[in-house]
């Protein structure tokens, strides 16, 4: 293998999910929409989930990303609107 095959291999390895073979394919870890991928792996008695793309999801709606980047809680209709003064 030529050193631009290994660099095209390994470039477009960052765009996809190596092990996905979804159809369509499940978006990257560093995706906006990476939460769309598929579940491989369900530990409800732990509280978490593995998502094909390596994100580990968490019943608290928190996230483990790839990269070990921590992804606080973010539960839709937490936020609250600041108040008028």
């Amino acid at each position: 293998m030529t050193t631009i095959q290994l660099s095209e291999q390994r470039h477009s390895a960052s765009r996809r999910p190596s092990c996905c073979q979804h159809v369509p394919l499940c978006p990257t870890a560093d995706a906006p929409d990476h939460d769309a991928a598929r579940v491989v792996a369900r530990h409800p008695e732990q509280g978490w989930s593995l998502l094909c793309n390596g994100v580990i999801v968490f019943d608290d709606t928190g996230e483990l990303l790839p990269n070990r980047t921590a992804v606080a809680p973010h539960r839709p209709g937490t936020a609250r609107a600041p108040r008028a003064a």
